[in-house]
């Protein structure tokens, strides 16, 4: 249960980061990046190997492009259950699962090396 949080606090302060450098994405204060963060990882544990068994066969047919649709449609689906969470379209969607992803490797990684008690 402890990873959950930490990864849950990391991507929370991810979600802060790319709303700031991206154009499009709201997030009204800490407590959404928090909620942002604990409903993308538990749809994203859940709900999407669901969706990516389900579309097999479109995922072959495009050579596994069509996982970037799933991406994009669970980060839809975060903005619609999260109040105070805001994306302003397809394309920056897309951009902020990038840019999350890749923050929130960088701070799981800083977290990583901060000595334990």
């Amino acid at each position: 249960m402890g990873k959950f949080f930490t990864k849950t606090i990391a991507t929370a302060v991810a979600v802060l980061i790319v709303a700031y450098l991206l154009n499009g994405v709201k997030v009204d204060d800490s407590i959404t990046a928090l909620m942002v963060a604990a409903v993308l990882g538990l749809l994203n544990n859940f709900i999407k190997p669901i969706l990516i068994l389900l579309t097999i066969p479109f995922t072959i047919i495009t050579l596994g492009l069509f996982l970037i649709v799933i991406n994009v449609s669970i980060i839809y689906l975060v903005a619609d259950i999260v109040p105070g969470f805001h994306i302003d379209g397809w394309f920056t969607a897309f951009i902020f699962g990038l840019l999350v992803s890749f923050f929130t490797s960088i701070v799981e990684s800083i977290i990583g090396r901060l000595p334990s008690k």
